[in-house]
């Protein structure tokens, strides 16, 4: 058996066994709520019982004992108001004082204590005396809620191992990327230097020198790529650059590099706009979100990418006329793994948002979409 089973077992064991531990508390407070309940009601019954035997001594014109006295007394926590034959209020206990002024507010209690317990009845030689209403104690109130705060604790608690264990399994999988990356742009290097050098040899050969300058482009992109994969994982080196050329570059690779049914424009002040930028991954997260757009279009439509100067920030703008992105997914198109192709790792969108967010400390997102009509991304960057 692997360790992944092992660890998915020993997960589910700790799973049930959490839950039927919670399930026996939850059951034995509910009996012992239940029982106190009881016991309540087997002292209000007692009570009732003193009262039934003052009014028949006070009948009687006898001299009241000390014990139903002491037991009326004694009740110095449950709630309860008495009713006469006739159903009005004669006396309460335990009930805040200013409140009870208050004919409508003991009436309230009165169905509410209703609820709560059945009433119970005083009576003297089969006629009705008094009906004594009474509520649960404080102690009973608090003991009442004691579940919902230990599944609220319970909850706090999942909901912190969960982030833990979240934030735990995504580090894991960001040094595994950053590695994956790092040992990427490390075998790219290797094969790159040696095509450096045959261009060199080349140069001397009788070869066409434009094939061997359209030859130095493409090493030139292997390098840039190469790059970027190095940086993937560390800290990159930001410096005050025009987000006007940087997007304007990788407007023309891309432009000149795809199908000619794609109608590409760009629109942006004649000024400089400086930022703080890392020039490569920049064009990265351009180059991802063109690409997104030109697949979204099927090959074909209009491509525009349009930047708007702020005062204190700069917004790049990329709008498609493909099939658009439903609301719901306005988030999650930059979770790692989400993609709606056949063919791809979901990676593109994700990464963007790393590179945009996390190293330069901007923001993308979905500013419009459409279904059957197109998106328009937006990169929101603040400016120096």
């Amino acid at each position: 058996m692997s360790v992944t089973s092992n660890r998915n077992i020993i997960r589910w064991i700790v799973i049930i066994s959490s839950f039927i531990i919670i399930s026996l508390i939850l059951w034995n407070t509910y009996i012992f709520f239940q029982n106190f309940k009881e016991e309540e009601r087997a002292k209000m019954r007692i009570w009732s019982f003193a009262q039934k035997e003052l009014q028949e001594t006070s009948n009687l014109d006898n001299n009241i004992g000390d014990l139903p006295l002491e037991v009326m007394q004694g009740n110095t926590t449950t709630p309860m108001i008495v009713l006469d034959g006739d159903g009005n209020i004669q006396s309460f206990r335990n009930i805040d004082f200013q409140k009870a002024k208050d004919t409508i507010y003991l009436k309230r209690l009165v169905k509410q204590f209703k609820n709560e317990y059945t009433p119970i009845e005083i009576r003297s030689q089969g006629r009705l005396l008094q009906t004594l209403y009474y509520g649960n104690s404080p102690v009973l109130n608090k003991l009442k809620y004691y579940p919902l705060a230990l599944l609220l604790i319970i909850f706090l608690f999942a909901a912190v191992a969960y982030f833990f264990y979240r934030s735990s399994k995504i580090a894991v999988q960001n040094k595994l990327w950053s590695g994956m990356a790092k040992e990427t742009a490390h075998q790219i290097g290797t094969p790159l230097s040696s095509l450096v050098g045959w261009t060199e040899i080349l140069k001397t050969e009788n070869v066409d020198p434009t094939h061997i300058k359209e030859m130095e482009k493409d090493i030139n992109r292997l390098q840039i790529i190469t790059d970027r994969f190095s940086k993937i994982g560390s800290v990159p080196k930001l410096n005050e650059e025009d987000v006007v050329i940087a997007t304007q570059d990788a407007y023309n690779y891309l432009s000149s590099r795809s199908s000619k049914l794609i109608k590409f424009s760009f629109e942006a002040p004649n000024e400089p706009i400086f930022v703080l930028l890392n020039e490569q991954l920049f064009s990265w997260t351009i180059e991802n979100l063109t690409k997104n757009a030109i697949d979204a279009m099927k090959g074909e439509g209009e491509l525009k990418i349009e930047i708007i100067a702020h005062e204190k920030h700069v917004n790049i703008l990329v709008s498609d006329t493909g099939k658009g992105i439903h609301k719901s997914k306005y988030r999650s198109i930059f979770d790692p793994g989400y993609t709606t192709r056949k063919r791809g790792w979901g990676l593109g969108l994700s990464l963007a948002k790393r590179i945009i967010e996390d190293y330069h400390n901007g923001k993308i997102k979905v500013l419009h979409s459409e279904l059957g009509k197109g998106s328009i991304m937006q990169i929101t960057l603040k400016r120096v």
